[in-house]
């Protein structure tokens, strides 16, 4: 009796109070997935609510415990990096998706000289769902997540949660005050009215700005390159404004506005982080005024470092091997001259590549002048240039194999202009750079171009020398550095031989030209360049003729007739080339592409925008070899091509290789004068994102993720 009142009184209360504790626990964690743990973080599906109902929000998010020294990514990772994905599908008593990740402000990450935007410790990357559906049974959330995690290494994770949610009236979950956290660390609004310059000058104008409120500032681009995220963003605050000093990217111009996150930290040091879209703006000094001249020279100076960078960076893009390892093997005949002579000859070769520069930036300004549209890479929408390019190159691989001789490069044509110890070739031989080396454009030579476009003249040809003189840089440091020098191999048979093994990197250029031709001018063209090919084999031959009778004593009645004929045969070469012209433009690299591949049109952009259709827009031209690789390192791909489809992502491509106003137009509007150019236009996004000019599978996978 005793034991039983005990157990009434006691015992049954108590395991009543922990069947309740029990349930209330249960319920909490119906709100969080199954964990997966790893050595540097453990990851969660978890939900703001413990029950759904039918057209009620609901919040998801994937919920990262990072172990201490590792980090993980923003949407704008920034330097280096990758941003998380997130796509959760409910299925059951109701159905539905996820939508975007509403990412929280990151934190600035440094690493020697790279800057990264990311995330430390405890982080939630929500986003909001609805279900739609009956809504009387259980709904099933299962979503696929992608991260990537770094310390001193940097691992790619990936994870599939499952996480089930009863229907009933919403209440808030264990892991609610999580969702409620990051909503508080998202960016809002921005109340100042936000400008930026074409230096790179942010500027916020509105009531609250004095310094007694803002002691700290910084900006956050929603877009990777927009800007140096690593230099010092110099803070000016002053009767109502405030201005950032930025240092603009590569892609700084690709979109109308500067999106990004302005942080404002005051004297007590709270942060607030708001969302900035600056438009356009003029260069402004601290009063407001527009700059001067002197800014103005300071903008002049960035496109000319731009032009440099771009020229030097020209030297490692494949259409200019070829040419480069003629001289690098030029320079090492000379490895045991004096320091002047091999400057003589680099400098030779640096005039002739700022003087082709110098050229070809004059006859665009001035087809630009007279109202014609030519951009970067124009003369290549020619058919009979691309045909005399083929032409020469044929005749230097020759060159090459011995067939004639007098000189390493374009100057040994005919035998002339190799005078001065072949001061003349050093030159004709960077023209020939020049020439290979326009269907390139390198990064930071689109805004350089673009820029020089809308200059003074005197500009626009200052911007051209210096590409010219970031193309010739790495030759004359070579030249002029006994150090460096000293290094070069002695010269030996074993020159001879790779002398002959650079013919075949030509011959293989003259393959590509030919099928560039193919697709301009048609299959009558190829029959017109194989006869040019003929006749300046015939002519290298005649010559090299002439030069081995020259030597041995022969004949001077021979050795004229075969100068004569080689002359002849490369005047008829010449006389096919007026008849070579330019079919229609835009058929050839569509006809090329993946399957569903269409070609660009403004009105078909138009329409598939107002359908809220997913565009990406591929600027191209055969002649474009940057573009080439681009499309099949990248945009080929399996998982870019796997993205587009799942995505339904229209893959719109414009062929550049013939003149086309349309495409030139649109490539204008963008501030852009040649190719490659791309944009990504998300539903509902009619400026779009434009993508870099060098493009791996990762950042269009990233863009596609908006």
């Amino acid at each position: 009796m005793i034991l039983s009142r005990f157990v009434s009184a006691f015992v049954m209360p108590l395991v009543a109070v922990l069947s309740l504790a029990q349930a209330v626990a249960t319920q909490a964690l119906a709100a969080e997935s199954a964990a997966q743990t790893s050595e540097r973080d453990v990851a969660t599906l978890v939900a703001d609510t413990d029950h759904y109902r039918p057209g009620a929000a609901l919040h998801v998010g994937l919920l990262l415990r990072l172990k201490p020294g590792w980090h993980t990514y923003w949407i704008n990772p920034g330097d280096a990096g990758e941003a998380p994905s997130l796509s959760v599908q409910a299925s059951g008593g109701a159905g539905g998706a996820s939508g975007a990740i509403a990412w929280p402000a990151p934190e600035r990450l440094r690493d020697g000289p790279l800057m990264s935007y990311g995330y430390t410790g405890d982080v939630l990357l929500p986003a909001e769902l609805r279900p739609s559906g009956a809504g009387d049974a259980p709904m099933v959330l299962k979503a696929t997540a992608e991260w990537l995690v770094c310390a001193a290494v940097c691992v790619p994770e990936q994870g599939q949660f499952t996480l089930t949610l009863p229907p009933g009236e919403p209440a808030p979950s264990a892991e609610a005050p999580l969702f409620a956290r990051a909503a508080a660390a998202r960016p809002v609004a921005s109340p100042f009215a936000a400008t930026i310059a074409p230096d790179g000058t942010l500027r916020l104008t509105g009531e609250g700005l004095t310094r007694a409120a803002v002691r700290e500032a910084w900006f956050m681009p929603l877009t990777t390159g927009a800007i140096d995220q690593d230099a010092d963003q110099a803070l000016t605050v002053a009767d109502g404004t405030l201005t950032l000093a930025l240092k603009p990217g590569d892609a700084f111009h690709a979109a109308p506005t500067l999106d990004g996150v302005l942080m404002l930290r005051d004297p007590a040091g709270e942060t607030r982080a708001l969302s900035v879209s600056a438009r356009p703006g003029p260069a402004m000094a601290s009063a407001g005024a527009a700059v001067p001249a002197p800014d103005r020279a300071v903008g002049g100076a960035r496109m000319l470092l731009l032009a440099f960078a771009g020229g030097l960076i020209l030297n490692l893009m494949p259409c200019v091997f070829p040419v480069l390892m003629m001289k690098a093997m030029a320079l090492t005949r000379l490895a045991g001259a004096h320091v002047m002579a091999r400057l003589a000859g680099a400098g030779a070769y640096a005039a002739g590549v700022v003087g082709a520069f110098m050229v070809l930036g004059g006859v665009m300004l001035a087809l630009r002048a007279a109202g014609a549209v030519a951009g970067w890479g124009f003369q290549f929408q020619s058919a009979a240039f691309v045909a005399a390019v083929c032409w020469l190159l044929f005749a230097v691989a020759l060159n090459l194999l011995g067939v004639f001789g007098m000189g390493n490069g374009i100057a040994a044509l005919g035998g002339a202009g190799v005078t001065r110890g072949g001061y003349m070739g050093d030159a004709m031989t960077g023209v020939l750079a020049v020439l290979v080396a326009t269907p390139c454009t390198a990064p930071f030579m689109g805004a350089a171009i673009a820029g020089a476009l809308t200059a003074p003249a005197w500009m626009a040809m200052a911007v051209f020398v210096a590409m010219g003189a970031g193309l010739a840089a790495p030759y004359l440091v070579l030249a002029g550095v006994p150090a460096l020098a000293r290094h070069l191999p002695r010269p030996g048979a074993w020159m001879d031989i790779l002398r002959q093994a650079l013919a075949f990197p030509i011959l293989a250029t003259c393959v590509w030209l030919m099928w560039v031709l193919a697709l301009q001018a048609g299959a009558t063209a190829i029959a017109v360049l194989g006869a040019g090919l003929v006749l300046v084999g015939l002519a290298a031959w005649l010559t090299g003729l002439a030069q081995g009778m020259a030597m041995g004593d022969g004949p001077a009645r021979r050795v004229r007739l075969c100068r004569a004929l080689a002359l002849t045969a490369l005047a008829l070469a010449v006389a096919m080339l007026p008849g070579l012209r330019a079919g229609r433009a835009g058929t050839g690299l569509v006809a090329s592409g993946p399957a569903g591949t269409e070609a660009f049109s403004p009105a078909r952009l138009a329409a598939l925008q107002a359908q809220g259709r997913p565009v990406f827009v591929d600027m191209t031209a055969a002649w474009c070899i940057s573009c080439l690789v681009n499309e099949r390192v990248a945009l080929s791909s399996a998982p870019v091509q796997a993205a587009f489809r799942d995505r339904h992502v229209v893959y719109m491509k414009g062929d550049w290789t013939n003149r086309d106003t349309t495409i030139s137009a649109f490539l204008e509007a963008h501030g852009r004068a040649g190719v490659p150019f791309y944009v990504y236009y998300p539903p509902g996004n009619t400026q779009g994102r434009v993508l870099p000019q060098i493009l791996t599978s990762g950042l269009v996978l990233e863009a596609l993720k908006e």
